[in-house]
């Protein structure tokens, strides 16, 4: 599947996004740095992907662990094909709200009446 230009300079940032969570977990944990020096053959995003075991969710923090959890979310909607698509109402989220936050699901009224009921 070729995708879009903007989908994928989406994809490339979201893979940033995620490199950079593993770089400060590999910088704040020796444990997580031990277990990707030992991956030598993958990259860190392989290692991640290979769901590295709890001593890697512990070490992330909760706001960085649901980041984490957005953007492999973000990337396999771009891989079914549904990237940019409120998850709620199916209406086309704007470039301007993904460009801000590229892992954003909802579009921005579903966001807001998600945000109200809280």
């Amino acid at each position: 599947m070729e995708l879009d230009e903007f989908t994928q300079k989406m994809k490339d940032e979201l893979i940033a996004q995620k490199q950079e969570i593993l770089n400060q977990l590999i910088a704040n944990s020796d444990d997580f740095k031990a277990l990707a020096e030992d991956k030598d053959a993958k990259d860190e995003v392989d290692v991640a992907s290979d769901a590295v075991d709890r001593k890697m969710l512990e070490a992330l923090g909760a706001k960085d662990l649901n980041r984490m959890k957005m953007i492999d979310n973000a990337l396999a909607r771009i891989d079914q094909g549904k990237y940019g698509l409120c998850l709620k109402c199916g209406k086309r989220i704007p470039q301007e709200r993904l460009e801000a936050i590229p892992y954003a699901f909802l579009c921005i009224s579903c966001q807001s009446a998600s945000e109200k009921r809280r």
